[in-house]
């Protein structure tokens, strides 16, 4: 069994990040996780450590960098981020940033949770976001590169997102007459196909597209 023994997360006090991390640390491949983030965690792990960051101000010299293989799980709303400039910075500028570091550090592996609409040339802003990282990120030159693409993300929040519940309820009850790509995936569903990308890596650009997240 290959032991991974530097594993960078981040994003992980999202609903799918939270999922990953308690993959990851309870999976035997997996040696030390480290999890940058903006307020402390309450979890304590052997396997984990968890410096706080700002993350519009990355330490470029941590040593952290330094992995195995980075998962990103960040993002946000356009309601909590309050504009598409605050959007685009969470969920672009962050993502971009942190593969730029680790790569830089000569880690060869980066999973990254995008969206099912991803597209560099979307008229909807949020799609466009996604895709536009993407294609940035195609560019960096991992060796190993997968995009979890997922569409409505079932799962307990610790937010509430009204229109999101209203949509996952209706998918629910209309699940066995839908195509597999538009049916909710679970968040632990998404998770899993995040971490063995991230420990069983590929060569090359790859995609996990909604249907194989049911």
């Amino acid at each position: 069994m290959k032991t991974t023994q530097r594993l960078l997360l981040v994003g992980v006090t999202g609903l799918v990040g939270r999922h990953v991390l308690d993959l990851a640390l309870a999976d035997m491949r997996v040696a030390s996780v480290v999890s940058p983030v903006r307020r402390p965690l309450t979890l304590n792990h052997s396997k984990l450590s968890s410096p706080q960051v700002d993350f519009d101000c990355l330490d470029q010299g941590a040593p952290w960098w330094d992995a195995d293989a980075v998962i990103c799980t960040l993002g946000t709303t356009m309601k909590v981020a309050g504009s598409q400039a605050a959007f685009r910075r969470v969920d672009h500028d962050y993502p971009l940033a942190v593969a730029r570091l680790a790569h830089g550090f000569g880690t060869p592996t980066y999973v990254l949770n995008s969206a099912i609409g991803a597209d560099a040339n979307s008229r909807f802003f949020y799609n466009r976001v996604k895709g536009e990282l993407e294609r940035e990120l195609t560019s960096e030159g991992f060796a190993s590169l997968t995009f979890v693409r997922p569409g409505v993300i079932e799962g307990k929040r610790e937010e509430f997102r009204l229109g999101e519940r209203i949509l996952v309820s209706a998918l629910r009850l209309t699940r066995a007459l839908l195509p597999l790509r538009w049916r909710p995936n679970p968040a632990p569903k998404i998770a899993r196909a995040l971490l063995e990308a991230a420990l069983e890596p590929m060569p090359g650009q790859h995609v996990v597209t909604a249907d194989r997240l049911t």
